[in-house]
């Protein structure tokens, strides 16, 4: 089975001791189990991808619409779809519960995407890490100013694009490259090297990595 990708939640870190000794900070990922909702055709929906689902809803939040796509697997909470070659998905068939350790394997790398921790309001200096300003020779209100902003006549304007202070976090973001270092498939828990966004439970996408060769 090639199905590329699954969705989880995040639980937390832990430290993982190797059989060297070696000790490594791992993120741990509950995966799955993940059912296969539909299967998109390059004939009727113009590309090819899997869609699975994760997580069991309420019942009195799903429709009858999606109470009818999700069949005999129950409401779930979340779908989406991972592309993949018609080749790939040739053996997958909707209603197929899939698990972490049927696609993933120890030593493997993945991406994991989930959306970041929300920071709230932050300034530059949190934000894209300016220096601030000086602290000496009279400037006692410019220690974590932006500075100049851009030119006066010309262009005569701020230019798109300029670093701002503003909201920080809560915005789509990937880890890429990681390795996986264990794999618990009793628990449906997969241990991956490093750091992942997002917060405790939030939902997070696993897939094969996306890089050639490399490492983190």
């Amino acid at each position: 089975m090639a199905i590329p990708g699954l969705l989880g939640k995040k639980l937390g870190m832990v430290q993982v001791i190797g059989e060297d000794g070696a000790v490594v900070g791992c993120t741990v990922l509950e995966v799955g189990p993940c059912p296969v909702t539909q299967i998109m055709n390059e004939g009727r929906d113009g590309y090819s991808a899997v869609q699975v689902g994760y997580g069991e809803a309420p019942a009195w939040r799903i429709n009858k619409a999606e109470r009818g796509h999700t069949g005999a697997n129950g409401p779930l909470k979340h779908l989406t779809e991972f592309r993949a070659e018609p080749d790939e998905i040739s053996d997958v068939e909707v209603g197929t519960v899939i698990n972490a350790a049927e696609i993933f394997e120890v030593g493997a790398r993945v991406d994991v995407q989930s959306i970041s921790k929300g920071k709230g309001f932050a300034g530059v200096v949190k934000r894209h890490g300016f220096r601030g300003g000086p602290r000496t020779h009279g400037q006692s209100d410019r220690h974590r100013a932006p500075g100049s902003v851009g030119a006066g006549t010309t262009p005569g304007r701020v230019l798109k694009g300029t670093r701002m202070a503003g909201r920080m976090g809560g915005k789509t973001s990937t880890s890429m490259n990681l390795q996986i270092v264990d794999i618990n498939p009793d628990r449906h828990l997969v241990f991956v090297k490093g750091s992942v966004p997002g917060a405790t439970n939030s939902l997070v996408k696993i897939r094969q990595t996306k890089r050639r060769g490399g490492k983190r």
